[in-house]
């Protein structure tokens, strides 16, 4: 049995009235994730628990087939795992963000989607300026970087993702709680030294949002998962462009397939993930496609942008991986976002999420296009997110 998991991330939405009051899904043009959900199954099912936050990284580890409530410490140490960076029994680590604050408010989570190679002068020269032996930055990706500090406890801190408070009060999302004022003084140092700094001066001549801060968040202790081939005996593979997701497969245990040009952003390889997918199939059991441009779209609140990139995934890597599929004689493929985020709202939402499953030994019940309203419409409801895994590979 050949399987493949495609998610487009966040492309679960609420109605639009620039569709008409479609949601996005139902607006896009989905040939082939319309098929799998008239030849299968449609559904929903809750990938955050009601008690968690509506984060990728707790919706995908459900949606991978594992409680969060046992496996989960944090956004942060999976990032780290994805950047290979050891961390020791009593280190903490957090998501660093390059930011975008204006008038004591955050505007822009990511710095108008700053490039990796002037994020990184920006996390080097303040990993020079802070110069401490318990405190190191590590460059990541875009905006997308990771904090690890020794020797505190931060068990007690609060702290928010800032692409859920776009818009809101600086004062009313900063860390918070014991040990906080040693995060908010690493803020303010960032600040400083990126007020005047060359590249944001570059930044701003050219119209581009600059990097004002950073934003320490998502923080927790070293992570550890049970292998996904001793969980569900199966051998798998994952192509995605986020560290989020390529942390959480490798502490699965799934090989990492790297696509030239995946960049997590509605530019990315859509054609190139479905043929890296279609290969793989060969050498795996089970094949995860994560295409992040949705949610990025729905944070931008671009419901155009959302919509286009919904349709490249249909297009280029529902279709292609679908028709090879059925070369196979026996397979099952599942399309599902890992949340909601809709455009109105430009953060997380903790909703259910529809998904569409197709192949060996799924019946059809509702012969009606892919879209949250008809996976509703359907009745089949997974209350409990891992238990989706379950019911795709051993039902």
């Amino acid at each position: 049995m050949k399987y493949v998991i495609i998610v487009p991330d966040g492309a679960a939405d609420n109605p639009q009235a620039c569709f008409g009051g479609k949601t996005v899904l139902e607006a896009a043009e989905t040939p082939n994730m319309d098929k799998i959900a008239m030849d299968g199954r449609q559904g929903i099912c809750r990938t955050v628990p009601a008690a968690m936050t509506p984060g990728s990284d707790v919706a995908m580890m459900s949606l991978l087939g594992y409680d969060p409530a046992k496996y989960y410490t944090g956004r942060a140490p999976i990032e780290a795992v994805a950047q290979n960076i050891p961390l020791g029994p009593d280190d903490w680590v957090f998501r660093c963000n390059l930011a975008t604050t204006a008038d004591n408010k955050m505007m822009d989570h990511s710095a108008g989607h700053i490039s990796t190679k002037e994020a990184s002068v920006l996390i080097n020269e303040l990993d020079k300026a802070i110069s401490l032996d318990s405190v190191a930055f590590y460059t990541g990706v875009s905006y997308r970087h990771l904090c690890v500090i020794k020797g505190q406890d931060f068990s007690k801190v609060v702290t928010q993702p800032p692409h859920d408070f776009i818009g809101e009060k600086l004062s009313k999302i900063l860390p918070r709680g014991k040990n906080s004022e040693f995060l908010n003084t690493l803020i303010a140092k960032s600040v400083q030294l990126f007020e005047n700094h060359p590249i944001n001066k570059v930044r701003r001549d050219l119209g581009e949002n600059p990097v004002t801060t950073i934003w320490l968040w998502g923080q927790g202790q070293r992570a550890s998962m049970e292998r996904f081939e001793k969980k569900y005996g199966k051998k798998g593979a994952a192509i995605t462009a986020v560290d989020l997701v390529r942390g959480l497969a490798k502490l699965i245990g799934f090989d990492l397939i790297n696509v030239a040009g995946a960049t997590g952003y509605l530019d990315t390889n859509f054609a190139g993930k479905g043929e890296a997918a279609i290969e793989a199939l060969d050498k795996y059991d089970i094949v995860l496609v994560h295409i992040e441009a949705p949610d990025e779209a729905g944070h931008s609140g671009n419901p155009y942008h959302k919509k286009q990139a919904i349709e490249s995934i249909d297009k280029f890597i529902v279709g292609p991986v679908y028709e090879a599929l059925q070369t196979y004689s026996q397979y099952r493929i599942l399309v599902m976002p890992d949340h909601p985020t809709p455009v109105e709202e430009r953060c997380h939402i903790g909703e259910p999420v529809p998904f569409a499953l197709a192949g060996y030994g799924i019946k059809g019940i509702l012969k009606k296009p892919f879209c949250e309203r008809n996976s509703f419409e359907s009745g089949f409801e997974i209350k409990n997110g891992p238990d989706l895994m379950e019911y795709l590979i051993k039902v």
